[in-house]
């Protein structure tokens, strides 16, 4: 079966911006900005990861998801561990994951009534390739000044906890009835798989690898469907055009070529890695 190129769908964000990134028009001349891009199947599948590409002018809120039972319990079909690599930083710009210290369901509570959480948080200093995993209950915002890529379990489920004052909603009960508010320890660290692969995680709901590989070859599904996302270079898929911008998703052998300045994500339902995924 071929390999499908995902539809693209633009978010207007009022944390968006209106240039966007490589591969993507900007905005039209007093339109709304835009904040992320989604990658949806064409046939409106409900597939169990999603991509999308992040542009940040604000401050996100500190938010919160839930995990699979406490998402599967609200009527939710999975909960939401998500990760992000880093594409562009502008300086000083942050992110912020894991609390200073350990802090108790009354003691998040009242920090997000008060708007002290934002002190309580960890603001981690970004740049270009930086990786954060965060996991459901991993309590986080992303800064403003920054493009990135998320892949995340694809559910739309955020409870936030604070939002600098803004009129959108917030959720406390929900929020902090799954949040883990602790320090954040990374769970993976990127280590080679190959001179050209990178294992960035891999955990139990995806696997993300980083490559630079070079030439022609099959990319073979183990039964897992391969979400690819191509951030830089060129090449062919199936014989189409492979370009920054897009966003593939294979159910099975697919001819790749992959030509000089790749730098890919490769994406799929984890744990374990597909160990005959090139060649």
């Amino acid at each position: 079966m071929p390999a499908v190129r995902l539809e693209t769908k633009r978010v207007e964000k009022p944390w968006g911006r209106e240039t966007l990134w490589a591969g993507f028009d900007p905005v039209p001349a007093g339109g709304a900005p835009v904040g992320e891009i989604w990658f949806q199947h064409p046939d409106g599948r409900d597939t169990d990861l999603l991509v999308k590409y992040l542009f940040t002018s604000q401050k996100l809120s500190i938010q919160v998801h839930p995990d699979d039972a406490q998402a599967q319990a609200r009527g939710y079909p999975r909960g939401k561990s998500e990760a992000w690599v880093i594409l562009a930083a502008e300086p000083d710009a942050t992110i912020a994951i894991g609390t200073k210290e350990p802090m108790t369901a009354d003691e998040l509570r009242a920090a997000s009534l008060d708007g002290s959480i934002d002190d309580d948080m960890v603001w981690h200093k970004v740049k270009k390739d930086d990786f954060y995993y965060s996991a459901a209950g991993t309590v986080h915002a992303i800064g403003p000044g920054l493009t990135l890529v998320e892949v995340q379990q694809n559910v739309d489920l955020t409870y936030r906890l604070y939002d600098y004052g803004s009129d959108r909603e917030l959720h406390l009960d929900d929020g902090v009835a799954v949040s883990d508010a602790v320090p954040y320890v990374p769970p993976y660290t990127p280590a080679p798989i190959t001179d050209d692969r990178i294992m960035m995680a891999d955990s139990p709901k995806f696997v993300l690898e980083r490559w630079s590989c070079t030439g022609e070859g099959t990319l073979r599904s183990d039964g897992r469907p391969i979400w690819l996302t191509p951030l830089a270079g060129e090449g062919m898929i199936d014989g189409e055009p492979f370009l920054a911008g897009g966003v593939w998703m294979a159910d099975g052998d697919t001819k790749l070529t992959l030509g000089a300045g790749t730098d890919l994500l490769v994406l799929y339902t984890g744990p374990g890695a597909n160990p005959t995924i090139w060649g």
